[in-house]
């Protein structure tokens, strides 16, 4: 396993400490495939512009952030990923992608993901992350990038955006700077450059804008049982038609959204149900989650989460 040369002397971790020092910084994320008696990393953070960052490594075969990590953190930030040593592969957000040096692949740190080596005989990942907060992130470029896509290393936005932390990282400990504000602009703009919608309707900022005020309405709705379509594009003042016009750009539609949420937060009242060890009817968090029907909602629970929503208390 290989250190790049601005990150040389961090120093190494074992099992434990390396799982829980990543832990307390990001989140929970699990390394698999290696003894834990053989395993070594290194975690160092990075302050980059007034951004939080990371470089990191490890020995193991894969690296695990599942549903329930992702839940259980509540976080709220995307990441951009750089691969700085060896080879590695990502499954995210439905993608599977395939890295080498240089490249750098855009991640939501609010869902689950794997990360492979591929290092041929030399198990291990070497790897630099920048953390970019969700809301000012989409506030400032207009469009919410997709995560799941990575672009090749060599072009000009990515060597601009790794040669800024490259910089941050042999000036450790530096103070932070009146100019880090406007950097910090610059990175988003780095970022907007290298993960731009392709498709031009995609990218246009008032469809954008208004998708994200869509989505706030359902999110504020959901639990609405007489909540649809129908009372978000009255809500937004626009048709029904353009709502779902909306939506289909975006490969999805309103219905799914909203019952998107409701079975995620279904989960949540589950979940708390079984620890708490409460006998709260599931039908009662059918109903508040937005769901008149209880045949209907565990049906969709199973569907959604592939067993019956009382399956943590049995």
């Amino acid at each position: 396993m290989l250190q790049s040369d601005n990150f040389v002397g961090s120093p190494q971790l074992n099992f434990e400490a390396w799982r829980d020092t990543l832990r307390a910084l990001c989140g929970g994320y699990n390394p698999e495939g290696t003894d834990p008696d053989a395993f070594t990393g290194w975690v160092r953070p990075l302050s980059v512009c007034g951004f939080t960052g990371l470089n990191l490594g490890c020995n193991a075969e894969r690296i695990e952030r599942t549903h329930q990590d992702a839940r259980r953190d509540s976080v709220d930030h995307y990441f951009v990923f750089f691969q700085v040593a060896g080879q590695s592969a990502i499954t995210h957000n439905d993608q599977a992608l395939q890295l080498a040096v240089g490249d750098v692949a855009f991640v939501d740190a609010a869902r689950p993901a794997t990360y492979f080596t591929n290092n041929g005989n030399e198990a291990g990942i070497t790897v630099t992350t920048l953390d970019l907060p969700r809301e000012s992130l989409v506030s400032h470029l207009g469009f919410e990038p997709q995560a799941g896509h990575y672009r090749p290393g060599g072009t000009s936005a990515g060597r601009l955006l790794f040669d800024l932390i490259r910089d941050a990282a042999q000036t450790e400990g530096s103070t932070s700077s009146p100019a880090d504000s406007y950097m910090q602009l610059a990175v988003y703009d780095l970022v907007g450059a290298l993960f731009a919608p392709s498709e031009p309707s995609l990218g246009s900022r008032h469809s954008d804008t208004l998708f994200r005020r869509i989505q706030g309405i359902v999110r504020d709705g959901f639990a609405d049982p007489d909540f649809g379509p129908n009372e978000v594009a009255a809500e937004m003042g626009i048709s029904l038609r353009y709502l779902q016009k909306l939506f289909t750009e975006r490969g999805s539609t309103c219905s799914e959204l909203i019952f998107a949420l409701r079975l995620d937060h279904a989960e949540r009242l589950v979940q708390r149900r079984a620890s708490l060890r409460t006998s709260q009817p599931l039908s009662e968090i059918a109903y508040a989650c937005g769901f008149r029907d209880y045949t209907h909602f565990a049906r969709k629970f199973r569907h959604r989460f592939g067993h019956a929503p009382g399956f943590h208390s049995e």
